[in-house]
């Protein structure tokens, strides 16, 4: 089975949900569904950052500070954190990823999901997915700073980190 067929709940402006659809459909049709977004952190505190393979169905090549994915159908999102990062970092036995915040991705040209912010430590040696991963380092939150302009990132991840930063400051 495909990334694309994988069953995904469709859900309404308030996060309750509506139907099921299979991811690629979900995509094409611009239904709202629920994404798991968690910021790892090594033990030193620096940030998982990767640049996603050119294979992804959303946002191919982009840079992302964020490990995550969607929501399966009757998966729950505390559920789809743990799986999300440990299928991407490579790792069994990371610990449960801390829930932080929830809010509504919309980018006005279809694509909107529900969106879960979590984060991890992972004292653990990565190994990440190689069919969702071109490169990967651990890097400063400073280096990541800099190279927000640099680089081209994914939009729903800018989106999270600058809401993370939000939450960090309102703290």
């Amino acid at each position: 089975m495909s990334s694309a067929d994988e069953i995904l709940d469709i859900v309404d402006e308030n996060d309750q949900v509506i139907g099921q659809s299979p991811r690629g459909a979900a995509y094409a049709q611009g239904l709202r569904h629920r994404c798991a977004f968690i910021q790892v952190r090594d033990a030193v505190g620096r940030l998982f950052v990767h640049r996603r393979t050119p294979t992804k169905l959303v946002f191919p090549s982009l840079y992302d500070m964020w490990v995550g994915g969607v929501v399966g159908a009757g998966e729950t999102y505390d559920e789809a954190a743990l799986r999300e990062a440990e299928e991407e970092l490579g790792v069994f036995g990371l610990p449960s990823p801390e829930f932080l915040f929830k809010f509504l991705y919309d980018d006005g040209a279809g694509r909107t999901w529900w969106s879960a912010v979590y984060e991890v430590r992972c004292d653990l040696p990565v190994n990440p997915q190689v069919e969702e991963v071109a490169w990967h380092a651990f890097l400063p939150e400073e280096e990541v700073e800099r190279r927000l302009p640099e680089w081209e990132w994914v939009p729903d991840g800018l989106d999270a980190y600058e809401r993370l930063r939000a939450y960090r400051a309102a703290g």
